[in-house]
């Protein structure tokens, strides 16, 4: 009996480095957009860091809409017409989501587009869900492939342990950086720590530390 491939087919560990590549594409894509954006506007250069953790370039938001856009929109072919028009609200949707949950619960936002043409609510836009709608085609049609045959080439044993690797060190990073923005919300609403964790991230993970790592996230503030 022939013996399965690593990470065969759509199962966890080929979503995991689905997500991962999300992730650091994501990451790697918003530091150079916004690197010739700002040679743009002022001509110069500037390169700041566009992450969702503290450690690392990661962009989760980018990793969890790869793997929305692949757990549906993979399973079948399709015009690539269609493949765009459903990408595009899948991660229009998405990013529209996710803003509201971070400003909601972490009292902060990442990005506004309150002042772009055709935005929803300040939280997405037409244009950028075309462009998610075109990244989703690529990733689709072209890297997802890719990556698919790359994964399923590792050898199974080194391919688990190094997959589970990967997963402890970003359930690591996600822990102390998720961790750290929430001590911030509430170290902004005037309380003080009342355990050992709260101390550490206070100590650790104060606000100018966060703002090396979250580049453009504003804190809102709310009228007392």
């Amino acid at each position: 009996m022939k013996e399965k491939k690593f990470a065969e087919g759509m199962c966890f560990y080929k979503l995991f480095w689905i997500f991962l590549f999300g992730c650091i594409f994501g990451a790697y894509y918003e530091e150079i957009l916004n690197l010739v954006l700002h040679y743009h506007y002022h001509h110069e250069l500037v390169w700041q860091l566009r992450r969702g953790v503290i450690y690392g370039p990661i962009s989760p938001v980018y990793g969890m809409g790869a793997v929305l856009i692949i757990g549906i929109l993979g399973r079948k072919k399709r015009e690539d017409w269609k493949t765009i028009l459903y990408g595009a609200f899948l991660g229009g949707s998405f990013e529209y989501i996710i803003s509201f949950l971070q400003q909601t619960f972490l009292g902060t936002v990442s990005w506004d587009y309150s002042n772009e043409f055709l935005n929803i609510n300040g939280r997405t836009t037409i244009p950028y869900a075309l462009v998610w709608g075109l990244l989703s085609l690529a990733l689709v049609k072209i890297f997802y492939p890719s990556i698919s045959g790359i994964v399923e080439a590792l050898p199974k044993k080194f391919g688990v342990i190094l997959t589970n690797l990967l997963i402890v060190l970003l359930v690591l990073d996600f822990t102390i950086s998720w961790g750290a923005l929430f001590r911030q919300m509430f170290r902004h609403n005037g309380y003080e720590p009342f355990t050992l964790v709260g101390e550490f991230f206070d100590k650790h993970y104060p606000d100018e530390v966060l703002k090396e790592s979250y580049t453009n996230m504003v804190i809102i503030e709310v009228e007392k």
